[in-house]
């Protein structure tokens, strides 16, 4: 989203987007191979036991043979942008700072039946041959469809942005879009986005997974019938394979808690689809 050859400069962009001006010029640090080693196999025991924290995952690590300590299990799962699921005192207590507002949370007792009714947002690391990326998606939530998608190599706000701005343009607006507190969702940034469509904004507690259920099934989905499966050697290969994947997802993977229809059956309309075959 920062265009170095705009005429506005670097500074200005970075204050109407809600960014810090370092982000404007990061450039992403190598990782020892030894640590995308780790954190591939952090990834995939979180997936399994998102319970567990970093003790518990050091001593899971050490049995396996990984020489490592808790402290840097825990720097490791802040750079993946992982964290321990579980209830916590106080989960509802708002962040401090205009910046980074949290919203109250809007899903419970609701039924959620129609297409549009409730989108949802997440985002996962996706481990590579060399080095790793983020994905983030926006699902519905009645349809479990991925509406759009988008990767990124750092945890910035702009990707985030970027694939919500895409399905809005194709697909309307829901009525609520929820995400959890990730400071990519609390951002300016990206609720100025909702608020300016009128999209009414729902936040999950912190550590609440239930509330993100099915995107947190959707990313089971993605890792184990595609992610893990391949050996990435660039983004732009990532995205392709990724892509031919949601399309699979989307238009031919049925699902249990959909009667066995696909997610495109589900949003568009088992009927409307057969009319158009």
């Amino acid at each position: 989203m920062i265009q170095p050859e705009h005429d506005l400069p670097v500074v200005r962009q970075c204050e109407l987007l809600d960014l810090a001006r370092s982000t404007a010029y990061y450039q992403p640090l190598p990782v020892s191979e030894a640590d995308l080693t780790l954190m591939r196999r952090i990834d995939e025991l979180h997936l399994r036991w998102p319970f567990l924290g970093s003790r518990r995952l050091r001593d899971l690590l050490q049995t396996e043979g990984f020489p490592v300590g808790r402290k840097h299990v825990a720097t490791l799962m802040r750079r993946m942008g992982i964290q321990t699921l579980y209830r916590k005192p106080k989960t509802s207590t708002p962040g401090t700072g205009a910046a980074h507002r949290v919203y109250p949370y809007l899903l419970k007792h609701l039924v959620i039946d129609a297409p549009n009714q409730v989108w949802a947002t997440d985002i996962t690391y996706i481990p590579m041959a060399k080095g790793f990326m983020y994905l983030v998606a926006i699902m519905d939530w009645a349809s479990r469809r991925v509406l759009a998608w988008r990767t990124s190599n750092t945890l910035t706000t702009d990707f985030c942005v970027e694939a919500l701005q895409e399905a809005l343009a194709k697909y309307g607006t829901p009525e609520i879009f929820n995400t959890d507190q990730g400071a990519q969702f609390t951002s300016t940034a990206f609720t100025k986005v909702l608020e300016s469509h009128g999209i009414r904004i729902s936040m999950d507690g912190r550590g609440r997974w239930v509330d993100n259920v099915f995107v947190e099934r959707l990313w089971r989905s993605v890792k184990y019938e595609e992610v893990y499966l391949h050996a990435y050697g660039s983004i732009a290969e990532a995205n392709r394979s990724i892509g031919t994947y949601f399309d699979f997802y989307n238009r031919l993977r049925p699902h249990q808690g959909l009667d066995r229809l696909t997610p495109d059956a589900a949003y568009f309309g088992e009927q409307t689809l057969k009319e158009a075959a």
